[in-house]
């Protein structure tokens, strides 16, 4: 998923914004919806999208908030999930030097919430 989103610790990141790419990774049994090709029995990706860019509009100094932040919504909201793995990555970042991105991945497990 792409973004133009105003995450960073410096105020002028916040303030002009940048791109950012975000990867989920979940998991959660298929199997019903294996057998009935229905979208009611699984994990709709439009919906995880919606939920991934809501969190992606409110902005956070760190990339770990933002990764933890989408994690936590996504467990909360979607019962089914078991383990979600968030990798957000922010491209171009002005730190001096020329970088593609910098990235942070935070795994969330539903057996290990509280």
């Amino acid at each position: 998923m792409r973004f133009y989103a105003y995450h960073g610790c410096f105020d002028e990141e916040r303030r002009i914004g940048t791109h950012f790419t975000v990867d989920v990774t979940f998991e959660t049994d298929t199997l019903r919806a294996q057998k009935t090709d229905n979208i009611a029995d699984t994990v709709s990706y439009l919906d995880v999208y919606q939920t991934v860019k809501r969190e992606m509009e409110t902005p956070s100094h760190l990339l770990e908030h933002v990764a933890d932040r989408i994690g936590e919504a996504l467990l909360r909201e979607y019962p089914a999930v078991e383990r979600v793995a968030v990798e957000v990555d922010k491209m171009n970042p002005p730190l001096g030097g020329h970088l593609a991105a910098v990235s942070v991945t935070v795994t969330k497990d539903r057996s290990r919430q509280s």
